[in-house]
């Protein structure tokens, strides 16, 4: 399960260093096989291969219709592996389809990651918080 935020910036090549908490995780559960995808929200997703395959799996399943759904994720999805220093290469494709620069955010949102650009996560999470919380929250305790 990986939960919590982690700004992180990309070097000159283009590599995320996977923070050191995520890192052992990683190596046990998927062997430090990762595969990067695009997400409908602007940001990437990055899921240890284990359950990138689930997800595969379910949207290779889908209908005709969702042909082109299919398409951004499976069409975008790159397969990775942690370095030996725990870096991982997002290639330009993924970082200009996300827009992603040096400075990200890394979202730990429990089977996988969420890779937003800093600025760009900033903003829609400020916007979120201005607005109106879902109804599914209306009987939710905190």
């Amino acid at each position: 399960m990986f939960q919590g935020a982690s700004s992180v910036s990309l070097d000159a090549k283009g590599r995320l260093s996977v923070p050191t908490r995520h890192r052992d995780v990683l190596a046990a559960t998927a062997a430090n096989q990762l595969t990067i995808t695009r997400h409908p929200h602007g940001c990437l997703m990055i899921f240890p291969r284990p359950e990138w395959e689930k997800f595969r799996d379910r949207i290779a399943a889908l209908p005709v219709d969702a042909q082109w759904w299919k398409r951004i994720f499976l069409g975008n999805a790159m397969d990775v592996e942690l370095d030996g220093t725990g870096r991982v290469l997002v290639s330009p494709e993924l970082r200009k389809a996300a827009g992603i620069t040096r400075e990200t955010m890394l979202l730990g949102m429990g089977n996988h990651f969420e890779l937003w650009d800093k600025p760009t996560y900033e903003a829609k999470e400020a916007e979120a918080l201005g607005g109106p919380m879902p109804d599914v929250f209306k009987d939710f305790s905190f």
